[in-house]
């Protein structure tokens, strides 16, 4: 007769770099955004685990991952992937609850975005639905002509700028994370622009990056609707290849602008929570997000 015992939950270990390339698996076969930049960065910004399976070869491999980003007073929880061949074996649900009681020992607010997917999965671990957005894509276009510049001119990043976007950055978000931000005007120059007042004021940033399948434009932080699409007519410019964005579902009057650009929606995501009452910050400013794996 056939066992009826369920199988015993498989051994986790650390995520590391060593790992680099099967995270790159996952990501491919998730048909998710992430390169080895996005990987290398996340280790480097937090801490990840994984779950791994003999091959025929008897070597190991990464067969399911998950990275925590800590933020202060909460962390956020990405990448819970499981290769194809390793599903319906409760790897996800395994790395998810070891994350999870991971940060609360250590008295941390769990925050994730969701896919509809994983939405359900993540409500029966106790994290509720706050606030949702939707990504979007360009196809690939010819660059903008140089002359076509938007109406309030927005200008590349410099040194002096970080603690003006620090303070526009920490209170919507709801913790400083300039070594996230930092890491991304390295990676792609010319998505890192801001918008100034001509007080001096800043009235928006945005940041971008190179990844697998498409750029990725975000976070992008702005005053008002008019300051994003300017900072985003710009970004824009410089792009000829696929382009990724993550709208938050508030930001519907870029919406017409947004398909004229050729951007259409891909799926919704959710951000949800574990331990608090509603999301950290005040996203009344967030237009972009930085991506789902990174918040």
């Amino acid at each position: 007769m056939a066992s009826t015992e369920p199988d015993p939950p498989a051994p986790i270990e650390a995520l590391t770099t060593a790992d680099l390339a099967g995270a790159l698996r996952l990501s491919e076969a998730a048909q998710w955004n992430q390169n080895e930049a996005d990987w290398r960065g996340m280790l480097a910004l937090g801490q990840g685990w994984a779950i791994h399976a003999p091959e025929a070869s008897g070597a190991a491999q990464l067969a399911a991952s998950t990275v925590v980003l800590p933020y202060g007073a909460f962390a956020w929880i990405s990448m819970v992937l499981v290769l194809p061949e390793f599903r319906r074996r409760g790897y996800a649900t395994q790395l998810l609850r070891h994350a999870l009681a991971h940060l609360a020992a250590q008295s941390l607010t769990a925050v994730l975005d969701a896919t509809p997917v994983g939405r359900a999965v993540y409500a029966k671990e106790g994290l509720c639905d706050t606030w949702g957005f939707a990504r979007y894509r360009r196809e690939p276009r010819a660059a903008a002509p140089a002359s076509a510049a938007s109406p309030a001119v927005t200008r590349p990043v410099r040194d002096s700028d970080w603690p003006a976007i620090a303070a526009l950055d920490a209170p919507a978000f709801g913790a400083d994370r300039q070594a996230l931000l930092r890491s991304l005007a390295a990676r792609l120059p010319g998505a890192a622009r801001v918008l100034e007042a001509k007080n001096g004021r800043l009235r928006g940033f945005v940041f971008g990056r190179e990844g697998r399948e498409a750029s990725q434009i975000g976070p992008l932080l702005a005053d008002d609707m008019a300051s994003a699409q300017n900072l985003l007519h710009d970004v824009l410019g410089t792009m000829t290849g696929p382009v990724f964005i993550d709208l938050l579902d508030r930001c519907t009057a870029l919406m017409p602008w947004l398909e004229q650009q050729g951007f259409s929606v891909q799926r919704p995501f959710t951000r949800m929570v574990r331990g608090a009452l509603s999301a950290p910050g005040d996203p009344s400013k967030i237009v972009l997000v930085a991506g789902p794996e990174l918040g």
